[in-house]
């Protein structure tokens, strides 16, 4: 069986309160072996570090989440700056932009992203890209904040070529989900048939995002191999081949020996 790292999930989500032990076992029998978990509010950050804590093969990022942005408060970003001491803490995020949800200002947005890539940079953690119909600013926020220095994930990536190939120049993965598996996802799989092999990674971003054949309903950890199945196909490499470099690639960028 291959191995594989689910790089972006939300384990802790009341969709799982009634089977999350089950459903975490599962992802095991399925072959994964690596989670990061994402805390992204007052809500899920202690959540998500319950769960890091509770099993030795799941880690945390924490960060405040674009669309909570009007919700951040000046003493939760020092919280976060003081989670990242934690062992089983590997990254900021999510954070980014989302001018789909009209939630949050995007002024409001522009300011906690980029006190968080400072907040990264001070603590030399990459970051987790959250975009959603904000391609340029995330771009020009991100070179104007020298996140390159740090790095990190698109993650989810829906953006087209030209917008990863400025991502990769900064030096972020582009990780991709189920929405690769899906017949109409012209972009994404263009876009993964592109990016180098040595900056990939595969991501559930459950319990949203189900891949194809489960679309419409719950998504699970597990189902990352129906993303590396369809990712190894459109790369034209085998399932094992894809499996192990997007595990190492994941082990480099989270640092986790």
């Amino acid at each position: 069986m291959v191995k594989l790292f689910d790089t972006h999930a939300h384990l802790d989500a009341s969709q799982y309160d009634e089977d999350r032990d089950e459903m975490i076992a599962r992802a095991k029998e399925a072959g994964v072996e690596l989670i990061v978990n994402i805390g992204f509010d007052r809500q899920t950050i202690p959540t998500t570090m319950a769960l890091a804590e509770k099993y030795d093969w799941i880690y945390a990022a924490v960060g405040w989440h674009p669309v909570e942005s009007i919700h951040m408060q000046e003493g939760d970003l020092e919280w976060i700056e003081s989670l990242c001491s934690h062992p089983k803490v590997v990254a900021i995020g999510e954070i980014g932009l989302d001018y789909h949800w009209d939630t949050s200002p995007k002024d409001i947005q522009h300011q906690v992203f980029r006190k968080q890539i400072r907040l990264a940079k001070k603590v030399n953690k990459p970051i987790i890209i959250h975009n959603r119909d904000a391609h340029q600013d995330i771009v020009r926020i991100l070179q104007e904040e020298g996140a390159e220095e740090v790095g990190g994930i698109m993650h989810c990536f829906s953006g087209s070529w030209e917008t990863a190939k400025q991502c990769l120049d900064m030096n972020f993965y582009i990780s991709f989900g189920g929405p690769i598996t899906f017949k109409n996802a012209r972009v994404p799989k263009e876009v993964l048939k592109n990016v180098p092999l040595d900056r990939l990674l595969i991501e559930t971003d459950c319990p949203y995002l189900t891949p194809h054949p489960y679309r419409g309903k719950r998504n699970e950890s597990a189902y990352v191999s129906l993303v590396a199945e369809s990712a190894a196909q459109i790369k034209e490499i085998s399932l094992e081949e894809l499996a192990t470099i997007t595990m190492q690639n994941g082990k480099k960028c989270f640092r986790i020996m």
